[in-house]
């Protein structure tokens, strides 16, 4: 599978205003600042499709956007970290109930969820692993930043997540793009 274009659809506060888009859809998770949006830009090559930022929580709003291939066209929907953000109990409390609502009603192929490679597996990440196993949603998981670990660590931290989660799990790097025809692969498998 390969990408021929990818353009922005819209940003929407939650799933009421989110257009019905007849494509297959994949729902990004993760902890705030884990790469989502990197994983976007790196996987169409466009540096400015998704807005990226170093200040966790950036991402607020629902973010659509259409994927043209070869094969196939798919929509990628970046949702709002969660874990830590400097935002208030309320606004996270929204935007918890706004991403259950998205990922219990929405139809999905699969949801995607982002683990950091530089760091162990946290509660947070756990937490949605169980709730997204108890709602029946499936998911794969991406281990984002494997340019800052060796390769030895990246086939460590790949068995552990998926012998902890039970999902297939890929490597991600935005900086070495060795990783993407596997990605590619799984997105083209499922569709």
């Amino acid at each position: 599978m390969k990408i021929k274009s990818a353009k922005f659809i819209l940003s929407s506060p939650n799933l009421k205003l989110c257009p019905e888009l007849n494509l297959p859809e994949f729902a990004l998770l993760g902890r705030s600042n884990v790469g989502k949006s990197t994983f976007i830009n790196t996987l169409c090559n466009q540096l400015k499709l998704a807005k990226t930022s170093n200040t966790p929580g950036k991402t607020r709003l629902i973010n659509l956007f259409e994927i043209t291939t070869d094969k196939k066209p798919f929509v990628l929907a970046d949702l709002p970290g969660y874990g830590f953000a400097k935002v208030s109990k309320k606004e996270q409390e929204t935007w918890q109930k706004n991403l259950e609502q998205y990922l219990l009603k929405r139809k999905l192929v699969s949801t995607i969820q982002f683990i950091d490679a530089r760091h162990d597996i946290q509660k947070n990440d756990i937490l949605m692993q169980e709730w997204l196993k108890y709602n029946n949603i499936p998911c794969f998981n991406i281990l984002t930043k494997c340019d800052y670990v060796s390769r030895n660590e990246i086939a460590k931290k790949i068995a552990q997540i998926e012998k902890q989660f039970g999902n297939k799990t890929l490597a991600f790097s935005s900086k070495n793009k060795i990783f993407i025809d596997g990605v590619l692969a799984l997105f083209n498998e499922l569709i």
